[in-house]
């Protein structure tokens, strides 16, 4: 059995994106459970699932190949999805990215001696970036009519000789002062979606496939930076103990062989664990380990 495509149904086509993005997803679906294998020149990764076929395109591209049902569903930016217009479904946030797990945003920028100081001053301008329609958009929102052009690349080095302004994507803002340009203003923030197109929605092996992939990616998200405790507690220690663990916590309490002696299982913020252990040994924990935790499925 096969969909419009040709290809067979019982086969989720996942786009994966390409460039920046590119280490940070593989390392995501690991810790998901998926071992993602990019080929030197392949833009076709395997994947350990038989009933998922990657494709490595830019993210840019994403939402039009996904729209099309050329893809079943892909990673790809919020931002994306409104440049390309796409009639996608997103089905969830992945807040993760190259530098940070800040969103990125698209800011307006000019020279740092340039008199732009707000939309107003953009009537007639021209402005080069990548994101045209949202730009435009933006522009239209604010009543300015302004030359706005595609960039293909290297936006910060075209003020002012190429340009009067830039909208460019930043995280941190650095790329943009160190080619001593300002922002003006933010257009908008993006983060990273799982997105999927409507037909593929209505094929019962694609949508539960999808389903269960984005369940354990968001596990392997939240479990970033968490690690479990779990430690060994005299019952006489126990209130004591767990008046040092953080108060949110709800941690798991077992009987041992030994009556007197309970184990104690919590997750919590890796940072946290320097400044616990000491404590709780002194209220009466032994036995305390450390380990890691690629997932948390609520």
């Amino acid at each position: 059995m096969t969909d419009p495509t040709g290809e067979p149904s019982r086969v989720l086509k996942l786009g994966l994106p390409a460039g920046s993005l590119q280490v940070a997803t593989a390392e995501l679906f690991r810790k998901a459970g998926y071992k993602v294998s990019f080929g030197e020149r392949s833009y076709y990764p395997a994947i350990d699932d038989p009933e998922i076929q990657c494709t490595l395109l830019r993210a840019q591209e994403m939402p039009r190949y996904v729209q099309d049902g050329l893809l079943d569903c892909g990673l790809t930016g919020h931002d994306w999805v409104l440049e390309n217009e796409a009639r996608v479904v997103e089905l969830t946030e992945l807040v993760f990215s190259k530098v940070s797990r800040r969103p990125v945003r698209w800011v307006l920028a000019v020279p740092e001696d340039s008199p732009i100081r707000g939309p107003k001053d953009l009537e007639g301008k021209r402005i080069a970036t990548e994101v045209v329609s949202i730009t435009r958009r933006w522009l239209d929102s604010h009543g300015v009519k302004a030359n706005v052009e595609f960039s293909w690349g290297a936006t910060e080095v075209k003020p002012p000789r190429l340009a009067d302004a830039i909208v460019e994507v930043t995280e941190t803002g650095s790329s943009l002062r160190a080619n001593n340009l300002r922002i003006v203003e933010e257009l908008m923030q993006s983060t990273p979606r799982f997105i999927a197109n409507p037909a593929a929605l209505d094929n019962p092996f694609k949508k539960r496939k999808m389903e269960d992939l984005v369940m354990m990616l968001k596990g392997a998200m939240a479990a970033e930076g968490k690690v479990g405790l779990m430690m060994n507690v005299p019952r006489a220690r126990l209130e004591a103990v767990l008046r040092v663990l953080p108060a949110l916590q709800t941690p798991t309490i077992s009987s041992l062989s030994d009556p007197d002696w309970v184990d104690v299982n919590t997750i919590l913020a890796e940072n946290q664990v320097r400044d616990l252990v000491p404590p709780l040994r002194q209220a009466g924990a032994r036995g305390i380990v450390e380990y890691p935790i690629n997932k948390i499925i609520e």
